[in-house]
């Protein structure tokens, strides 16, 4: 089991990113399992954001997240996307994705490597 994320970079205030998570070893469609969303700031504890729900759209884990972020999916690139919008500086952080298991209460077991996001003021 692999996750890629990217798409992070340097964006100003008011601005928007879309990060990809491109998960290889399973399969998403099977709804086993769901892609969720992560972030960690300097000196913060790792938040979670939001994940796919594999019955559509997704599920919130921050209110942060609500109303500024959208999960994604293409099975036929067995890909979730975090579309953000509205970002602002405490949005800069590095940015993980991490296979949840349903069957498990959405607990992650596999985590990819983070993509840097930051937000200028």
């Amino acid at each position: 089991v692999q996750l890629q994320a990217s798409g992070g970079g340097l964006v100003q205030a008011g601005g928007s990113l879309r990060l990809s998570c491109v998960a290889s070893g399973f399969t998403l469609d099977l709804k086993y399992y769901a892609i969720g969303w992560f972030r960690q700031a300097p000196g913060k504890e790792r938040e979670g954001l939001a994940c796919n729900n594999p019955m559509g759209g997704q599920i919130y884990h921050s209110d942060s997240a609500k109303g500024r972020f959208t999960v994604s999916r293409d099975n036929t690139k067995n890909t979730v996307f975090l579309q953000m919008n509205s970002l602002t500086s405490e949005d800069t952080a590095v940015h993980y994705c991490a296979r949840l298991r349903i069957s498990d209460v959405y607990g992650p077991d596999y985590w990819g490597k983070g993509t840097q996001v930051t937000v200028s003021s």
